[in-house]
């Protein structure tokens, strides 16, 4: 019985890679230009940091991290997301006393959920994520949506739509709170039992149950724009007005609501609307989190962020048929025929990658035109073949494949005339 991969994980195999490689380039290109560093951090961490960090009453903590013991009896956990762990590293490394504020951050690596696999999702999945920890300021907000959708934009995705909303500060949230609290209290039996844990804990998560999401109350529930204080109305006012200076187009909608307990004030989700792309529509998802560096044991360092899953963005790029320019250049394949020209060529293949050109050569010992046939599938730009003629002459055939032109080149002045042509 042959081994196969664990459920809700994938290989991603040659002719694939190549679209995540370009990804990575074009997001780590576009966060230098925004003054954004990568950082690195375990695939593990203390399980208490997800707990306190994502909140214990949030589906992830409760159902879907991968938690195990190491040997030491300590539980530690996969990481199922990458904000607390970044902010976790903020906070122990003490980047707070940095000179340049704020710090301003990006990671890219796999994470993992133990949730139900389905068409873009998985339990090992990867994100691509920022944050920028150290402003309360809406512009800075406006800036990190500005990088997500400049991301997409420049892979060529058309059918974005970007929604926002304002969780609000402490004090509307609390004012909220109450109002959802005694809103759903006396009927919350008729609600799913992670609903009825919640109802006084956090009850802004009721609203993000997929499970009760069509009773009635949920229709009618208090909402949290109308419970916005004087200072964070202005400063969702002051987001929106960001966003219009900057030609970013968005829809407000109140009742979006992120699911992990650390958001506060601005949350926004980017969407596709194209056709096919499937019932879960949400791209990338984000907001604010002032108060999160203290519950880590920091000092009070406002942060906001987003991460989006590099599989749901290679599924809209197929929605929308976008072809990445992946297709990787072979410069020259080279042809031997016979043991002593094979020798030549093991050579000259050598000294080609050398000089950075990209090169092969047959090491099955094929006829020359199985090898020829074998550079026009690898799409070589140059066939070199070398024969027991050309050897004794220093020189080898050099063919170019999409005009047939074809001329002797002494050995010296190959690497040359491949990089020239």
């Amino acid at each position: 019985m042959s081994i196969q991969i664990p459920r809700g994980t994938q290989d991603i195999l040659p002719g694939t890679v190549e679209k995540w490689q370009y990804i990575e380039k074009v997001a780590k290109e576009l966060c230098e230009q925004y003054q954004y560093k990568e950082i690195r951090t375990p695939l593990f961490e203390h399980t208490e940091l997800f707990e306190r960090g994502v909140g214990d009453t949030t589906d992830i903590v409760q159902k879907e991290m991968y938690t195990f013991e190491d040997r030491g009896e300590r539980s530690l956990t996969l990481r199922p997301e990458g904000t607390a762990g970044v902010v976790r590293s903020f906070v122990q490394h003490k980047m707070f006393g940095q000179v340049n504020q704020p710090v301003k951050l990006f990671y890219n690596g796999p994470m993992f959920r133990y949730e139900r696999p389905q068409a873009g999702r998985f339990r090992q999945f990867v994100q691509f994520g920022v944050e920028a920890i150290g402003s309360d300021d809406p512009s800075i907000d406006a800036e990190v949506i500005s990088l997500a959708m400049e991301l997409y934009e420049r892979l060529g995705l058309k059918e974005l739509k970007l929604v926002i909303n304002s969780l609000g500060d402490k004090e509307s949230r609390i004012a909220h709170k109450e109002a959802l609290i005694n809103h759903f209290k006396p009927r919350i039996d008729e609600f799913c039992a992670d609903c009825q844990m919640r109802l006084e804990k956090n009850p802004l998560r009721i609203l993000d149950c997929k499970k009760d999401r069509d009773h009635e109350l949920m229709a009618t529930a208090p909402s949290l724009a109308d419970y916005l204080n004087e200072e964070s109305s202005a400063y969702f006012k002051k987001l929106q007005h960001y966003l219009t200076l900057m030609g970013i187009e968005f829809e407000v909608d109140p009742n979006l609501v992120r699911g992990l307990d650390y958001y506060n004030h601005t949350a926004f989700e980017i969407m596709s609307s194209a056709e096919g792309f499937g019932a879960i529509t949400t791209l990338c998802g984000g907001g604010r989190y002032n108060g999160l560096s203290e519950d880590l044991g920091g000092p009070s360092a406002p942060g906001i962020g987003f991460a989006l899953s590099i599989e749901r963005l290679l599924s809209a790029l197929e929605a929308e048929n976008i072809q990445l320019p992946v297709a990787a250049a072979l410069d020259c394949y080279f042809v031997a025929m016979g043991d002593q020209a094979k020798d030549k060529v093991v050579e000259l293949t050598y000294k080609a990658r050398k000089h950075h050109l990209h090169a092969e050569m047959d090491t099955l010992n094929r006829k020359m035109k199985a090898q020829i046939k074998s550079a026009d599938r690898l799409k070589a730009k140059y066939v070199a073949i070398l024969g027991e003629d050309e050897l004794n002459e220093g020189s080898i055939v050099v063919k170019n494949m999409e005009t047939g032109h074809q001329e002797n080149v002494p050995f010296e002045k190959l690497v040359d005339y491949l990089k020239q042509s």
